[in-house]
């Protein structure tokens, strides 16, 4: 049974939570605060979080960059909550590691469905001999290893999310193809997509910071009114 924690300190809105969750077959935790939503996610490791921007103590946006910046907790899956519904709060939320978001007032239908998504998402991601190809890429300096689903630069790891990581892994695996926001979607998120291709350009950018060569050119380029390209370095 898969567990799933939600941050959120309103009550009722964690008890419409829970109804629904629990009658997908998950087991549910809550927790009211930012601080104490973060100590469970260290003592339970929950396989999925849904989480609240507004927080007492620490925000959703603090919780989440912690979590990102934790190796140990950096490919948990992370669906974020957010009450005004404004692009800025949405975009915010994505480039500091979030997979998905959900707007208040949602519907529980819809939540359930992005949460199986999610788990169905990184449990392909957990199989890397039937979800990814064997081979082992290297661009320059830099690893992909889809078996274990790492990418490492010199010897280090860079802590990049599942969702990044096929991202990343996609690219890499076409140099030189130029593929659309809408052709990305499709591809790496496929018929599980939730997002816009608004938010492609936010996954892009926070890929870019994570990979990109220190004081080189982008890996990632930017093909004006067509989309991205993976660039090999000289």
């Amino acid at each position: 049974m898969k567990t799933i924690l939600a941050i959120e300190d309103d009550p009722d809105i964690v008890e419409l939570l829970r109804f629904n969750l629990e009658r997908e077959s998950y087991r549910v935790r809550s927790a009211l605060t930012g601080k104490e939503g973060l100590r469970k996610i260290r003592e339970e490791r929950p396989d999925l979080l849904i989480l609240d921007l507004m927080l007492p103590e620490m925000s959703g946006f603090e919780v989440c960059r912690i979590i990102r910046a934790d190796r140990q907790l950096a490919d948990l899956p992370v669906i974020m909550l957010t009450a005004r519904g404004e692009e800025a709060d949405v975009i915010a939320g994505i480039e500091l590691g979030a997979d998905d978001y959900v707007r208040k007032p949602f519907s529980p239908r819809e939540l359930t469905a992005r949460v199986g998504a999610l788990l169905r998402r990184a449990a392909r991601a957990a199989r890397p001999a039937e979800a990814a190809p064997r081979q082992t890429l290297r661009v320059g300096d830099l690893v992909i290893d889809p078996t274990s689903h790492r990418v490492h630069r010199g010897g280090a790891d860079l802590p990049v999310t599942h969702l990044e990581f096929r991202l990343l892994h996609h690219f890499a695996s076409h140099p030189g193809r130029v593929f659309s926001r809408r052709e990305i979607l499709n591809r790496v998120w496929g018929r599980e997509k939730y997002i816009t291709q608004r938010s492609v350009d936010v996954y892009i950018r926070r890929l870019r910071q994570k990979v990109d060569p220190p004081g080189g050119p982008s890996l990632l380029a930017t093909v004006r009114g067509a989309g991205y390209r993976f660039e090999l370095p000289d």
